[in-house]
């Protein structure tokens, strides 16, 4: 059983949070700015695959409301730090309980994750070293095309 420290008569030592903390930032500051060089990369690359995609995206909004089907959009976020991967940059595209995720990882790799529903396992998965640029662009418009299917299927 826990004791209520209002109940003490001797008062707590008082702690420095903010110095603690500042500490520990430092620390883990030095540890992780090892990583900044290669975070910066996946983040230009991340933000290129990002740029693409938009534009992709752009046509195929303007498809489809052409096509008399203007409730099919499909979101896409901005980059972010990843949030399985401290080391890693990740943005997604997203229509109702779909989703599919792209991350660039500072070890020099891209990750194309699903499509796949929310709530449910990720996955599948193609990765694909930063310099395989033919491969990656195959696997994004089979990957884009899958997701998009997948989205709008009732």
């Amino acid at each position: 059983m826990c004791d209520d420290p209002g109940m003490s008569s001797d008062a707590p030592p008082k702690v420095d949070l903010e110095g603690r903390l500042a500490s520990l930032g430092t620390a883990l500051g030095q540890r992780e700015s090892v990583h900044a060089d290669g975070l910066e990369r996946a983040r230009g690359v991340a933000s290129a695959l990002r740029d693409q995609i938009e534009r992709a995206l752009s046509a195929f909004h303007e498809s489809v409301a052409d096509a008399g089907a203007p409730h099919l959009r499909v979101d896409l976020s901005g980059l972010r730090i990843d949030d399985k991967h401290l080391r890693a940059i990740e943005f997604e595209l997203s229509r109702g309980r779909y989703t599919a995720i792209v991350t660039a990882k500072s070890r020099g790799e891209v990750t194309l994750v699903g499509p796949f529903r929310t709530g449910k396992t990720e996955g599948p998965c193609l990765t694909f070293p930063f310099d395989a640029e033919s491969e990656i662009q195959g696997a994004l418009a089979s990957f884009l095309e899958r997701f998009l299917e997948e989205a709008a299927t009732p």
